[in-house]
């Protein structure tokens, strides 16, 4: 099979397509495509520490039919969707013709969903209904108080942005490119919130404004966030490309009883991924979903993964694995 396969070396490691063998696992799946995630851009390019053992087939999702299974859970000729769980990190990933994965890793594909719809979703998708679920789980309900979505131009954002809209919520998209407002209106935004405005040092205790939000950049843009949102609001955190850390105060947490709430996709309970895959193939609007995404070949991949990590890539790419 053909994969791309990170093997390492003295200084770093090198990342190139390669005819390689599937690793070892219950599940054999012919895979059709994968997706180019913000972890995926980073191992690809070698600008973080996402591979923790060499060598490595990246990719972090994947989309495939079932070959041959000595899973109970699984047969031949079943749809089935991974990501995380170890995917491209500590387990061989999507980005390969074929991949043998742990049958703990897989989850059945939603009957209205096809393949590709399934990858343009991908883990960003399915972190921004985790992050969705987790709202709803809090009690937030939609308001005239608009909850916000950091980072909207992006895979998790531009999700988020849809996923809110469709619950009633409205949703203020927080973006560093103004020009993209039909893009946002088009997702269901009811405002376009210059980046700006929340990615600075704020005070401890800002004026009330938003009901929460979905949070995919971390740093000041939180703590800004943070600092503004109405008393019981709630504000899924589930990135950090705009850095890791939080320099804030409890103000918020003991004086507006405001809630952060932790978002990871990495080790999601089976029974959890599987709710959300059932939400999201009810909920995501295909022809939205189109709209958003496009899809490219594999070999182009270091490119696109330089132009997703330089913030020039708008919504979703799904990767087919045989181009």
């Amino acid at each position: 099979m053909k994969a791309l396969l990170a093997k390492k070396q003295d200084k770093g490691y090198k990342v190139s397509l390669e005819e390689t063998e599937p690793q070892s696992g219950e599940v054999l799946v012919d895979i059709a495509y994968s997706s180019l995630n913000y972890k995926d851009a980073l191992a690809v390019t070698a600008k973080g520490r996402i591979i923790r053992t060499f060598p490595m087939v990246i990719g972090i999702d994947l989309a495939g039919t079932v070959i041959e299974s000595s899973s109970d859970e699984f047969r031949k000729g079943d749809k089935v969707i991974g990501l995380a769980q170890g995917l491209g990190e500590t387990e061989w990933g999507g980005y390969a013709q074929q991949q043998r994965v742990l049958a703990k890793t897989l989850v059945p594909l939603p009957a209205s969903l096809s393949l590709e719809d399934a990858m343009r979703i991908g883990t960003a998708g399915f972190t921004a209904m985790l992050s969705v679920m987790a709202l709803d789980a809090y009690g937030l309900e939609p308001s005239e108080r608009e909850v916000v979505v950091t980072g909207a131009a992006g895979g998790v954002g531009s999700l988020a942005v849809m996923l809110l809209a469709r619950r009633g919520h409205r949703v203020a998209a927080s973006t560093g490119r103004p020009e993209l407002e039909e893009y946002f209106r088009n997702l269901g935004a009811s405002s376009i919130l210059p980046r700006a405005e929340l990615a600075r040092k704020p005070s401890p205790l800002e004026s009330e404004r938003f009901l929460g939000g979905i949070d995919t950049v971390g740093g000041d843009t939180l703590a800004t966030l943070f600092a503004q949102t109405v008393y019981e609001g709630a504000i899924a955190c589930c990135g950090m490309a705009g850095g890791h850390e939080l320099n804030t105060t409890v103000w918020p947490l003991i004086l507006r009883n405001v809630a952060l709430l932790g978002i990871s996709s990495i080790h999601t309970s089976k029974e959890k991924r599987k709710e959300a895959w059932s939400r999201l193939a009810a909920e995501v609007p295909r022809d939205r979903l189109e709209a958003i995404s496009r899809t490219e070949p594999l070999s182009n991949i270091v490119a696109l993964s330089e132009e997703l990590l330089a913030g020039k890539v708008l919504g979703r790419i799904v990767i087919d694995v045989n181009r």
